[in-house]
């Protein structure tokens, strides 16, 4: 595992969850709806992706993903949490279109 690719997918996917967050955040006027859509999408994928090999057990299943993969799902659920928490202050500091 190279760390310079590594690297660059996490910042990758911590600014797309990040922007996706902030403009949903804008859009909808709730603050951690998309740490919960983060959540609620990431985990039917892991799941469905067992479904499809059959008699593999869910830790053995967990355990076959590589650390990029988690660094990575990390990296985007960090995004997702930075964005909510960035609008909420904005909120708190008086900004009326965050």
């Amino acid at each position: 595992m190279q760390f310079i690719p590594v690297f660059v997918l996490m910042v990758l996917f911590f600014v797309m969850m990040f922007g996706i967050g902030f403009i949903l955040n804008m859009l909808m006027k709730t603050t951690w709806f998309p740490s919960y859509l983060f959540i609620v999408v990431i985990l039917p994928l892991v799941v469905y992706s067992l479904w499809d090999r059959g008699e593999v057990s869910f830790l053995n299943h967990l355990e076959s993903f590589r650390v990029v993969d988690y660094l990575t799902g990390l990296a985007g659920l960090a995004g997702a949490v930075i964005s909510g928490w960035s609008i909420q202050k904005l909120r708190k500091s008086g900004f009326k279109m965050f």
